[in-house]
């Protein structure tokens, strides 16, 4: 999978062409116990087994991750999550935000393979992750949804919720690097109100020192389920 990147650290911006060949999602990612219990919660209220153990990381095929500014999937059952995700380029790692959007009522019959039934939405503006990293718990995540045509507040926290970079690449690497061309889903927050699907959902991560934002908004097109 090629995507176009623009790639924002200390000497300036630049465009950058990645080939990625490998995407992986950490689930139950949370450092706050009180909050994974929640999030394992709520998604047990609507089906979802709960994890044989925490964090773990799906495999997923890298042509569903997309910069496109509408998805489609299959069915009203599906929503999105506001994750941070680390991209692996050829000169480090680099910060994005990104939507795990997953197909619901597929989720209560596999986590798995409900992972791989939906696009994965980034963000095309990233930070370098070393410039960053320091502060890495104050910055805050956040985002919103078009419901009933309503733009209503989905989720909010801050990073200091999830297990920080180096703890999950080296869990997921067995103490290794995370080689270029790897993107990796960082885990998510509860949902204001619980899970639902929506026509359209907004994620940012908001540096509060320096007052910037990764963004990306997509639209949700729902395709009809035939028998």
């Amino acid at each position: 999978m090629s995507l176009q990147f623009l790639c924002h650290d200390a000497t300036g911006t630049r465009e950058v062409a990645a080939d990625l060949h490998t995407l992986v999602i950490a689930g139950w990612a949370g450092r706050d116990e009180a909050a994974l219990k929640h999030h394992i919660e709520e998604l047990a209220a609507i089906g979802v087994p709960r994890p044989s153990s925490v964090p773990v990381f799906y495999r997923c095929a890298a042509s569903l991750i997309t910069q496109a500014e509408t998805v489609d999937v299959l069915g009203p059952d599906s929503s999105g999550e506001v994750e941070p995700v680390i991209v692996a380029l050829a000169d480090g790692l680099w910060l994005g935000v990104g939507s795990d959007h997953t197909d619901r009522k597929a989720e209560t019959a596999g986590i798995a393979l409900s992972k791989q039934l939906c696009p994965k939405p980034v963000s095309r503006d990233l930070w370098r992750l070393e410039e960053v990293v320091a502060r890495w718990d104050q910055l805050e995540l956040r985002s919103h949804a078009l419901i009933d045509g309503l733009r209503v507040r989905y989720q909010e926290g801050t990073l200091a919720s999830l297990r920080p970079p180096a703890d999950l690449i080296s869990r997921w690497t067995g103490g290794g690097a995370l080689q270029p061309g790897t993107l990796m889903f960082g885990g998510t927050i509860g949902a204001i109100g619980g899970i639902r699907p929506a026509a359209a959902f907004e994620m940012e991560i908001r540096d509060p020192v320096t007052g910037r934002t990764l963004q990306h908004r997509y639209a949700i097109s729902v395709l009809p389920v035939i028998a």
